[in-house]
């Protein structure tokens, strides 16, 4: 009797778990203006003013295991003649429980701290790490399906199947092999592993792997292969913030002049918070950035003039969590001793809601 009058009971929940959620919708987005000084050489400054980027979500909630999500994302202001960008980049159906879930339809891959915690005021520069370009391609959606798992608190594990990268475009990274969703083919998948853990306070550890045999002019019997491995590591607490991230991809069988084996870096942010030192509301944080990573390696190793330094000192001041403004200053070397450096000013504003 007292089983039966258990499962009644556990019946009824369930059902008025359903009959009292209220499906929802919600609107958000992000934004960023930049302001960015570049000098090489004897070269004048280039001076340019940008509204960078503009950002629409939208997403339903259907069930409290149920909801879509969508993320539209204008580049440069406008679209015209080749120029600025109107992509969808997200727009999936996803299922979730306290184990796990998936998504389904167009969607971000686990690789590195940016690609899908992207908004301005989550990073300290006014332009994203160059890391995240050319290493990671931030920002990196596509077609796809993907499961995760959380075998205990803290920990998710997680496996994503992707359309095909474009073989045409792998060489010194994969950023133009990226497919974004259109007429893409999915003879090899796209195979994204992920782990991230973030059981400690203020702190997220975590890590990639992802491979692809990608077809050339659509062609699945000539393919470039590409393997990416990445690390990454963030905490942020007690008026701490520190990033590591590192990246590798190697590649095989590539149709690029010149032929290129591997590509990768790292860099590291250090920043504190000294709001609380000049008796000052939200938080501002004076902060430092060294990177090297390379765009081109071949059997006699990095190539030179594809091999980056950069150093970066900044200022970012966020009145509220969801406002950040931004000024950094820096430079950017190569091993190739016929190239001058970049000095570059960069001031900024970005937002998220």
């Amino acid at each position: 009797m007292k089983i039966r009058l258990m499962v009644i009971m556990a019946v009824f929940f369930l059902n008025a778990q359903d009959e009292f959620f209220q499906p929802t919708k919600s609107i958000g987005g992000y934004g960023e203006l930049h302001y960015n000084s570049n000098v090489q050489g004897d070269i004048d400054a280039t001076k340019k003013l940008d509204f960078h980027r503009f950002i629409i979500y939208y997403a339903a909630s259907f069930t409290e295991a149920w909801s879509f999500f969508s993320e539209m994302e204008l580049e440069h202001n406008f679209v015209n003649d080749g120029e600025g960008e109107l992509e969808l980049e997200q727009a999936f159906v996803e299922f979730r429980s306290d184990k796990g879930g998936f998504k389904a339809g167009v969607i971000l891959p686990s690789a590195g701290l940016l690609n899908e915690y992207h908004e301005p005021p989550l990073f300290l520069s006014v332009e994203r790490p160059e890391y995240s370009k050319y290493v990671i391609p931030t920002t990196w959606f596509a077609n796809g399906f993907s499961f995760n798992y959380k075998p205990m608190d803290g920990l998710k594990l997680r496996i994503v199947l992707l359309e095909d990268l474009n073989g045409e475009g792998v060489g010194a990274g994969f950023r133009s092999a990226r497919g974004k969703g259109y007429k893409t083919t999915a003879y090899d998948w796209t195979k994204n592993f992920s782990a991230e853990y973030t059981g400690l306070p203020g702190l997220r550890l975590g890590g990639s792997y992802t491979m692809n045999n990608a077809p050339i002019n659509d062609d699945p019997d000539t393919t470039a292969n590409i393997v990416l491995l990445e690390l990454h590591a963030k905490y942020v607490a007690h008026n701490i913030y520190a990033v590591f991230e590192y990246g590798n991809i190697n590649y095989d069988g590539t149709n690029h002049t010149p032929s290129y084996k591997s590509s990768g870096g790292y860099y590291l942010d250090l920043g504190y918070n000294i709001a609380s030192m000049l008796n000052l509301k939200g938080k501002i944080m004076p902060w430092f950035r060294y990177s090297d990573y390379n765009r081109g390696t071949n059997d006699d190793g990095v190539l030179p003039s594809k091999h980056y330094m950069i150093t970066r000192f900044g200022l970012t001041f966020w009145p509220v969590d969801k406002v950040a403004f931004k000024i950094d200053f820096g430079t950017k070397k190569t091993d190739d001793t016929d190239i001058d450096d970049i000095s570059q000013l960069n001031v900024g504003v970005g937002y998220n809601f």
